[in-house]
């Protein structure tokens, strides 16, 4: 996409992802700081990680959160130094296009729901020390639903366009095809959520790389974002339910054997069922050639020599 635009430069995406590590690490920093200075001011118990202990709940908004400021980074990154439209790291299209991602929210459903059966039913799928599960009411669960739903989508779309989009797009520009591309950034993001077991890892691996195959072969991040949204909402979900299961700070890095090979599966599913999608609804795959006579539709540049006048 970089290269589509005709402004690439291979200093960019280096100096791109340089100024955006070191901003997320700052502003990270501010917000541990002013969560910390919160939770001291209300007197609340220290945790032995560091930090206040704000409840399951707000404790794990205040985790996400940390994760989704890394979206607004991620689009002034393309936008300065990457010197485009922030809507080219959505798609081909230079815009999310929303349409096809609600196509590919509703494919979501039939394998995320597999995944939350198996997840429920599979031994040694659970907290793994035995412990009794207790339902934590319907008022406290539904109370947890509308707040992860207003911070999970977005926390799920920033690693999206941070690995999907930006890791990918930045190595792309310098190989030839986009396939040696997806990786890296699948390396990353496995890396990203830590070691628990080698199961775990294979299973995040293997979703980096459907995730960032699609992103290819959909032209956009739609189809990595609908199931990452999805798949993250009924994680959080199950958790909810459950007394002290936010609580938990076990990730997909820790997945039982049983629970990744299942993950792996149903990952496996959703990407056949978008591609079977895809040959139905074609969405756009390829940027528009580079043309000084014919601009790609995201480009908002006058022509030229243009003059304006007042319409007044």
């Amino acid at each position: 996409m970089g290269h589509s635009t005709g402004r690439h430069r291979w200093w960019r995406p280096v100096l791109g992802t340089l100024l955006a590590l070191g901003v997320y690490v700052v502003l990270v920093v501010l917000l541990i700081a002013l969560s910390y200075g919160f939770g001291a001011a209300a007197g609340l118990r220290e945790l032995p990680e560091g930090g206040h202990d704000f409840g399951p709940l707000v404790n794990t908004a205040l985790d996400l959160t940390f994760i989704a400021v890394a979206l607004p980074l991620m689009l002034l990154a393309v936008w300065w130094p990457g010197r485009r439209p922030p809507g080219t790291l959505s798609s081909v299209d230079g815009r999310l296009r929303w349409r096809w991602l609600v196509r590919c929210l509703l494919v979501a459903v039939l394998p995320v729901a597999l995944l939350a059966v198996s997840a429920v039913f599979l031994p040694d799928s659970g907290s793994g020390s035995g412990e009794s599960v207790v339902w934590v009411g319907w008022r406290s669960f539904l109370t947890s639903l509308v707040v992860l739903a207003v911070f999970v989508p977005v926390q799920a779309a920033a690693e999206e366009y941070v690995f999907r989009g930006w890791l990918t797009q930045a190595v792309g520009a310098f190989v030839r095809s986009p396939w040696f591309a997806v990786i890296p950034q699948a390396v990353l993001f496995a890396a990203a959520h830590g070691w628990g077991t080698r199961w775990g890892f294979l299973g995040l691996l293997v979703f980096g790389l459907v995730c960032g195959g699609l992103t290819i072969r959909t032209g956009g991040l739609e189809a990595a974002v609908a199931l990452h949204a999805l798949n993250n909402l009924m994680a959080f979900g199950v958790a909810a339910a459950i007394v002290d299961g936010l609580s938990s700070d076990e990730t997909a890095a820790d997945s039982p054997w049983q629970l990744a090979l299942v993950d792996m599966a149903t990952t496996l599913l959703y990407a056949a069922l978008v591609l079977w999608l895809a040959r139905r609804h074609r969405p756009q795959r390829f940027s528009p050639p580079v043309s000084e006579s014919a601009p790609p539709p995201w480009d908002v540049r006058p022509p030229a020599g243009a003059r304006f006048t007042d319409p007044a």
